[in-house]
């Protein structure tokens, strides 16, 4: 059962009833993608629901690929997608099902649907048909194929499906109601025809059925109990119950359609068509991107399955569409790496700074903590010598009374290490600064004040005879504009922001990086969370920035209070 600590949402309550009447004993669910194209983050809502519902009521929870249109599909997306159900966290029943598993069965039931005359093959194309459909207000007309006889409609869908037609010649039609203020129940198209290879039934089938034809009856077909699919689908539902009225057997389980919100985030596109055109234009790396929606490009950057689910669960479930700010989502994953990710020390952009009172040659290990809110993480050892690098920003010559940063004569704390002062200055001839001549206090060693003294700064470094030079991949949002398909005037691809990636390749980092992995998460400080990319070699290790240390939901939320 669900936990009663928590108030239910309004799928749970309608699964707590059933349960509670006796109308089923046992939930199934289902996660239905459609294999033309990468799992985005709406997906990862809806995977959450579903699988978590199954495991909430000790159920199952299906997973079956839409395979029915073989002109979009590929196997490459159902293996990436039984890849981002995994990697979240979670096991379907039994093997994956597929749409096209039940092809002879739904072809019977339409030749069934045929003979009860609910059925009939159409001749007039799309625009034919559209035309004929009507308004919401004004009823629609009749095809003047309507009425053909059983035997002349069951003829020609069997030549259909032989092969005798056309892609677009004819069409399988139900047979409804053409006054319907509903306009999908205005004999909406059951069969198309499509001559092309299906990457699981190879060219056995030319003739495919709809979606509409295709998902309720399935659902029937596994037993699933509640059939869970987002807002759009709601006016769908009345063709959902329809197809089942004309099948569903006593003593069977009757599947319910139930419909929630989708995910929407600003500054964000979730249309599976757009993203393949920015994948298809070159406009990102890939399906993959760090800075793509798809939970194989969140995965890339960094993102945990944790934070997904954590942010799923925030975000809830509602009856009404909204937009969920993306900064709930970063707040999300920036919460779980704060618990998990190995603290270490890299310099993005760096100047060096060299001790002069500092003997040379010597060279010190350090202990640094590897993650404070983890006292279990342990310590590693960081050297330290008499050259070392600091991030350029944290130098000004000139700097107010609130830069608590290294300056001329100005005092600051080393992580771990010493308190140094800047002495002097070193610039090249175009005036640049090359150099920083600083003292330390031997006394301040592990960054603490023998007699006293406030240094406000701290600063973090890395040896220079130790760093180890790596690539770093900054992201920020792809688009610039909060809702960047939601202008009617505009193409979303107008609001690219063409900053999104920024490369580092003079970053340095401390040697403890060296033995790191692909995907292993790394606080550096004070900079952010990154993660170590698929493209690092043994030469040359890549870190994607994953979310910086910024947390502006949390000012939002103090804002708010």
């Amino acid at each position: 059962m669900a936990d009663e600590k928590k108030s239910l949402n309004f799928i749970e309550q309608i699964i707590e009833d059933d349960l509670a009447t006796g109308k089923h004993t046992e939930i199934l669910t289902r996660f239905p993608p459609e294999p033309n194209g990468y799992l985005h983050i709406g997906h990862a809502k809806s995977i959450v629901l579903n699988f978590g519902l199954g495991l909430s009521y000790n159920g199952k929870t299906n997973l079956r690929f839409d395979d029915t249109n073989p002109v979009k599909e590929d196997v490459e997306y159902v293996d990436s997608i039984m890849e981002d159900v995994r990697w979240l966290g979670y096991t379907w029943a039994g093997e994956p099902h597929y749409a096209s598993d039940y092809f002879e069965q739904l072809y019977a039931w339409a030749e069934m649907l045929i003979t009860k005359g609910l059925a009939y093959v159409e001749e007039q194309t799309s625009e034919e048909i559209a035309a004929q459909k009507g308004t919401p207000t004004r009823p629609g007309i009749e095809s003047p194929y309507r009425n053909r006889s059983v035997s002349e409609n069951l003829d020609l869908f069997r030549r259909m499906r032989a092969g005798e037609f056309r892609d677009g010649e004819k069409t399988l039609r139900a047979k409804i109601d053409m006054a319907s203020p509903n306009m999908l129940l205005r004999d909406p198209l059951l069969y198309r025809i499509k001559h092309a290879n299906h990457h699981r039934t190879g060219d056995k089938w030319c003739i495919y059925p709809m979606y509409d034809f295709t998902h309720g009856q399935s659902d029937y077909i596994e037993g699933i109990t509640h059939s869970i699919c987002t807002l759009e689908f709601e006016n769908h539902r009345p063709l959902y119950d329809w197809c089942l009225d004309q099948l569903v057997e006593p003593d069977r389980v009757r599947p319910r359609q139930i419909e929630f919100a989708r995910l929407n985030l600003n500054y964000t596109v979730m249309s599976k068509r757009k993203l393949l055109q920015l994948v298809q234009e070159g406009v990102v790396s890939g399906w993959d991107d760090p800075r793509m929606p798809t939970i194989s490009g969140l995965r890339r950057r960094g993102y945990t399955p944790e934070s997904l689910r954590n942010f799923a669960q925030r975000v809830g479930i509602a009856k009404r569409d909204n937009v969920i700010d993306v900064s709930l989502l970063e707040f999300s994953v920036r919460e779980h790496l704060n618990q998990i990710a190995q603290r270490v020390m890299v310099v993005i952009d760096p100047v060096k700074v060299v001790i002069t009172n500092y003997p040379e040659g010597k060279t010190e290990e350090l202990d640094a903590v590897n993650n404070p809110e983890d006292a279990s993480a342990g310590t590693h050892k960081v050297p330290f010598s008499r050259e070392i690098y600091i991030e350029r920003e944290d130098f000004r010559e000139v700097a107010d009374k609130k830069f608590y940063r290294l300056q001329p004569g100005g005092e600051v704390r080393l992580r771990y290490a010493y308190f140094i002062k800047c002495e002097h200055v070193v610039k090249d001839s175009a005036g640049n600064i090359t150099e920083l001549h600083c003292t330390y206090d031997p006394a301040s060693k592990g960054g603490n004040s023998p007699d006293g003294r406030k240094v406000k700064g701290t600063l973090h470094w890395v040896s220079a005879q130790h760093a180890y030079d790596i690539e770093v991949r900054q992201y920020d949002r792809l688009f610039s504009d909060p809702e960047p398909d939601g202008h009617d005037d505009r193409d979303f691809k107008d609001f690219l922001n063409h900053d999104s990636l920024e490369i580092l390749t003079n970053c340095k980092a401390e040697p403890f990086l060296k033995d790191a992995v692909i995907a292993d998460r790394f606080q550096f400080e004070r900079k952010g969370y990154f993660c170590l990319d698929k493209d690092s070699t043994d030469v040359k290790k890549i870190f994607n920035r994953t979310v910086s240390l910024k947390d502006s939901w949390a000012k939002m939320e103090q804002k708010e209070v």
